[in-house]
């Protein structure tokens, strides 16, 4: 060991990851500039990279903590490779917990908010987290929400929001309306044994449906988008193309059986009461002389005024009700058992004049498509299996080409109409055009596009969220009526939650017990108003608040758009995947909204989304209200923040889901500790001294091959769990070459640049345990603000590779042979193996394929 010009007991030490990581903390802490973007640089590509804020609930726990260490690593690397990054962090800081803590704890929301915020970002610290914490953003503080509200008012000028009674999702627990997006299965989106209720409340609402094709449409452009977030996008858009067809009740209104002119003055003299006309929406109009049955779900307006008048059928419709009930709290209402009840009434095919008796079923939903079908058995699955059972007719209207094909039919290629009027003959997409034109030119339908996304019902009746910026006129003036709406002035913002409330979760939003709040004076008039006592729906803030993040201070503007549109699209965005309907689809709204209004330039808010497994424990999610947290202060303390960080990359793909194995931080812990003896050994090499043994070329050759597979990495589908294998076995290379460096066979400039290399290779990961020994291997500079080691091609080729031999397809033996050998000698090497020359004795050799680098095939008779 005479080239080491230091005693290996002096410089060596045990790894000690609280002394290193406390010692490079402060280091990190002090220095404001350190993770800072630069302005608008012009000679640096920019790399925008965030993981979706957290809620601040007071701990992080394993599942932040693999969420964050993924996009740390990211920025570490696209730092060292010479990008200007954009990496922040903020909370999305408003919403229910907030409530129930201060019922629990006596606890202002407030103040137990900031609290957790505090206690979450110093343990964001302490694990190394390389954020910009001069962008931070807390979404319940009133320089965020004003802008909330002035985008509110903007929405609002352009008809954007609105306010309506409407039928809405309630959650008893939350006591509070839910959007159609939190809704899961039934059930609130916060608690999975709630099931949600249908209420009738006046609520704002934003239009998103204004949106509904661009947002479709834009998910073919998000090629950086998981396929399975952009599936769940269009399903939940859900655009349909077909026909609305207008079916007159008879004996309401002037409704009558009769030829189909009649039936189209019966439909329209019924548009005037919604119990005299039944409207469906159909995608195959193509079929409607097969309809054999008109069906109401148990809350269409038409059922409802049926059961008005019948108290037995009332009952039985009550009943279907309950069947609904109990299947969404079974969690698929559309595996439901069909059951359904004829109302004795008929309603007239606008078509052809017929009668068709009105059923009310268990499966039909008021809230999806206009609440009611037209029943064509032979043409419908679902509507096959209701006719089997309650006998009703089926009747073929649509034929295949050649033999008659079994029915239910529900192919539109190559089939056309059969009994079908003057219709008969054609093909199905031409009758649907030419029907559709038919009854629109009549005056009963028209073809229309219907989609499953609703409005987003943004009202909540909770205290903890932005105020909503609008007042109601208690006596009215110009245009606005008594108790109207009026806008809150641009100049009056933020209106401020009050501190001081009394939270019970009872009677409405606690906003309204709170007189000096909700007493005010009309901003046109001057008179007596009220405030708007909803407030926001949280997903509000979550929205936009990555915009903010490139201008986080600013006091005029929600941001600057130069700097906005500087940063935008995000290069990526990392976060889970159950937020696929939810935040990410308002997110693109929010996005487009902004566009419109001139303040950003790109469609869409992220370029590319990577959605992270899960960390399981027990059996579930990891999550406080399960009770199975693990927290990284616990883990820390034991094995240290890059141990506990680098497991969490280590021990599956990123994109897979993590069963938590405590003793998996153990042994990376271990294996950082032979990282550090061995990096402190041979620290201080003498660099200047050359040598080309063949160990030496053989450590230059393992880490050239590192550095090549951990780029490609970064550069394709993250796989950091076998980034960091390879780093071990790296490590492992260099221990079993311990003996040649210590008897002086290789050199000091190799042992130099394997050791700064293998530093730089694992900065990303661990970056305490990088700091450190960048510092004691001489280097300049924070280790991640360093160059990030180029693969030298020509090292990292082996001097010999391994080709697989095969006899007819199968696998006969390994041969070695020289890297780069051409076809004649990795043939030669083939047929001179001894196995295989045993296993082709006797036999002819017709044919020799040769894969150059990868294989050889033998075609043997």
């Amino acid at each position: 060991m005479s080239e080491i010009n230091v005693m290996e007991s002096e410089r060596q030490g045990r790894y000690s990851p609280a002394e290193i990581e406390l010692k490079w903390q402060a280091r990190w802490d002090a220095d404001a500039a350190l993770y800072a973007a630069e302005e608008h640089s012009a000679d640096k590509p920019k790399f925008y990279c965030i993981e979706m804020l957290p809620y601040p609930s007071g701990q992080l726990h394993m599942g932040h903590v693999r969420n964050y260490s993924i996009g740390d690593a990211l920025a570490r690397h696209m730092w060292m490779r010479g990008y200007n990054v954009l990496h922040p962090m903020g909370w999305d800081a408003f919403g229910l917990p907030a409530e129930n803590a201060a019922l629990k704890n006596n606890t202002p929301p407030r103040e137990w908010t900031l609290a957790n915020i505090a206690a979450m970002r110093k343990q964001m610290q302490r694990i190394g987290f390389s954020y910009d914490w001069a962008t931070e953003v807390t979404t319940c503080l009133p320089e965020y929400y004003r802008w909330n509200q002035w985008f509110f008012l903007k929405m609002y000028e352009a008809g954007l929001a609105y306010r309506k009674k409407s039928k809405v999702n309630w959650c008893p627990e939350c006591q509070t309306v839910l959007a159609n997006e939190q809704v899961i299965d039934g059930r609130c989106w916060r608690h999975e044994d709630t099931v949600v209720e249908q209420r009738d409340l006046t609520q704002w609402f934003l239009r998103i449906t204004k949106y509904a094709d661009e947002l479709l449409d834009g998910l073919d452009k998000l090629e950086g988008w998981p396929e399975k977030v952009r599936t769940m996008q269009r399903n939940w858009i859900g655009r349909s193309e077909g026909t609305l067809v207008d079916f007159a009740v008879e004996g309401r209104g002037k409704a009558t059986a009769g030829p189909s002119t009649t039936a189209t003055k019966d439909a329209a003299s019924a548009q005037d009461d919604k119990s005299n006309v039944i409207t469906v929406f159909t995608t195959r109009v193509d079929t409607i002389f097969g309809a054999t049955s008109v069906q109401l779900a148990p809350e269409h307006a038409v059922a409802k005024a049926f059961a008005s008048e019948d108290a037995a059928l009332a009952a039985k419709i009550e009943e279907l009700l309950e069947q609904q009930k109990r299947a969404r709290e079974a969690g698929d209402v559309g595996a439901i058992e069909k059951h359904g009840v004829p109302t004795g009434r008929f309603a007239v095919n606008p078509f052809n004049g017929e009668r068709v008796p009105i059923w009310v079923a268990n499966y039909i939903l008021a809230d999806y498509g206009t609440g009611a079908i037209m029943s064509v058995p032979a043409h419908d699955e679902r509507d096959f299996e209701f006719a089997e059972k309650y006998g009703l007719e089926v009747r073929r209207v649509i034929a295949a080409k050649g033999e008659e094909a079994p029915l239910p039919f529900t192919a539109e290629d190559d089939a056309s109409l059969v009994d079908s009027g003057q219709w008969t003959g054609l093909g199905c997409e031409d009758a649907q055009r030419k029907m559709a034109a038919f009854a629109k030119a009549n005056g009963f339908g028209t073809a229309t596009v219907t989609y499953r996304l609703k409005d987003w019902g943004v009202s909540r009746q909770r205290y903890w969220g932005t105020p909503i910026p609008m007042v109601y006129c208690t006596k009215g003036h110009a245009g606005v009526e008594p108790g109207g709406v009026v806008a809150v002035p641009e100049s009056a913002l933020p209106v401020v939650l009050p501190e001081q409330v009394e939270i019970t979760q009872q009677g409405g939003s606690p906003l309204g017990r709170i007189a000096e709040f909700v007493e005010t004076t009309c901003p046109v008039c001057g008179g007596a108003a009220r405030r708007e006592t909803d407030t926001m729906d949280t997903f509000v803030d979550s929205s936009w608040y990555f915009y903010r993040y490139t201008d986080a201070k600013n006091a005029a503007a929600p941001f600057d758009s130069a700097k906005a549109n500087y940063w935008f699209p995000i290069d990526q965005y990392i976060g889970g995947v159950e937020h696929a309907i939810l935040h990410l689809i308002y997110s693109r709204f929010w996005t487009k909204v902004m566009r419109d209004l001139g303040l950003i330039k790109n469609d869409e808010p992220a370029e590319r989304l990577f959605t992270q497994g899960m960390v399981i424990k027990d059996g579930a999610k990891m999550s406080k209200s399960k009770g199975n947290v693990v927290s990284p202060d616990s883990m820390i303390s034991r094995y240290g923040a890059d141990a506990t960080r680098v497991y969490a990359l280590f021990a599956v793909p990123p994109d897979k889901d993590l069963e938590w194995q405590e003793d998996g931080v153990a042994g990376v812990s271990r294996f950082l500790g032979r990282v550090h003896r061995l990096t402190m050994k041979y620290a201080g090499a003498n660099a200047s001294t050359a040598g080309d043994s063949t160990a030496g070329q053989e450590l230059l050759r393992k880490l050239h091959q590192t550095i090549g597979k951990i780029t490609q990495d970064f550069s394709g589908r993250w796989h950091f769990n076998t980034s960091i294998a390879s780093i071990m076995i790296l490590v492992n290379e260099i221990a079993a070459r311990e003996t040649a460096m210590d008897a002086g066979e290789v050199s000091g400039e190799v042992i130099t640049q394997v050791f700064r290399g293998l530093t730089l290779l694992l900065a990303p990961f661990a970056p305490f345990l990088a700091a450190e020994l960048w510092e004691q291997l001489g280097g300049e500079g924070a280790v991640f603000r360093a160059a990030w080691p180029v693969v030298d091609e020509t090292l990292a080729r082996e001097d010999e590779i391994e080709i697989p031999v095969q006899m007819n397809g199968k696998l006969t033996n390994v041969v070695k042979v020289p890297a780069g050998s051409d076809e004649a000698t990795v043939k030669t090497a083939a047929l001179a193996d001894a196995k295989v020359a045993a296993r082709i004795e006797g036999k002819t050799v017709v044919k020799v394929i040769v894969v150059p680098g990868k294989l050889v095939n033998l075609v043997v008779k």
